[in-house]
């Protein structure tokens, strides 16, 4: 299959759109003989003449009419389909666990779109896939450094580390039965953000106490909940101390043990992404920003450690 010449398929539509080869030549910003040039070799390819000529002008052939509508919504397709590139190509797909997003990331996205409103943000509040998942639906995401079965070509760039130390409401630091000392655990329900209880038991291998259980307490969906829960008194979580960071500062949690802390097993909270998106300046946009908002906690948890 041959089509016809595209410079003599537009000007044919727009000839034929305004009645005239005048109006056609203002809107292609061409002149009117080559608009009557590409007419004739249009009528060539086809083997039928498209125009009738006459002394006030020219006017639509039936195989012209016939064959208007056809062109206009193959442009018109054509114009959407393009459009609809364009905007995509101006998303910045992003997904980030639903701690990470509301406690940390949410609330710097405002500042990002001001300085960068041609970069429409859309955010997916989930975990990127483990296990050998790999997929192109996301330009970048946030992740934990070693997160296990992480596919080879997704790649990962340290942002912030993650510091875990036991936290409480400060009403547990009070009264005769306090929580003063790590072997008063015992005592305490524990609160788990994940079912593998992996928090408390990284830090009481970091830090062991005699008669505390990492196996015991109850299990939340995620740390924003177990932390609540926290909050509200029901035991003592494994606080975040970047991702926490307000309900510490507002006193609503305290850290009973502020010089037992550790680091998390899974490495820091990490920027991802497949390593061919990299490169898309949206992205590197996004990461070098995001980067430098992370700074401050950074520095505060060098100074944790």
């Amino acid at each position: 299959m041959k089509l016809p010449p595209l410079n003599a398929l537009k000007a044919f539509e727009a000839a034929a759109r305004h009645g005239g080869f005048i109006a056609a030549a203002d809107e292609l910003c061409v002149t009117r003989g080559a608009v009557s040039r590409h007419v004739k070799t249009l009528e060539t390819h086809v083997g039928v003449p498209l125009f009738r000529r006459h002394a006030r002008g020219v006017e639509l052939t039936e195989a012209g009419r016939e064959f208007l509508p056809v062109l206009t919504n193959a442009f018109g397709q054509i114009a959407e389909a393009s459009d609809r590139l364009a905007e995509r190509a101006a998303d910045l797909r992003i997904i980030c666990p639903p701690a990470t997003s509301i406690r940390w990331l949410i609330p710097r996205l405002e500042a990002f779109r001001a300085e960068y409103p041609e970069i429409r943000l859309r955010l997916t509040t989930d975990f990127h896939g483990g296990d050998g998942y790999v997929s192109t639906d996301y330009d970048i995401g946030f992740s934990c450094e070693f997160w296990p079965g992480r596919h080879p070509e997704i790649e990962n760039r340290p942002l912030f580390p993650i510091l875990l130390s036991p936290a409480c409401a400060p009403a547990m630091m009070e009264g005769m039965n306090r929580l003063s000392e790590p072997e008063d655990l015992v005592r305490y329900k524990l609160l788990h953000e994940t079912a593998d209880r992996a928090d408390w038991r990284a830090w009481l291998d970091a830090f062991p106490v005699a008669g505390v259980n990492a196996g015991s307490g109850d299990v939340f969906p995620n740390l924003d909940m177990a932390t609540r829960a926290a909050v509200l008194g029901a035991g003592v979580v494994m606080g975040d101390l970047v991702l926490c960071r307000e309900e510490l500062e507002r006193g609503l949690l305290c850290l009973p043990f502020p010089e037992r802390v550790c680091a998390s097993p899974l490495g820091d909270i990490s920027l991802i992404a497949h390593r061919d998106k990299w490169h898309d300046p949206k992205v590197r946009i996004f990461s070098d920003w995001i980067h430098a908002a992370a700074g401050e906690d950074r520095e505060r948890c060098a100074s944790l450690l």
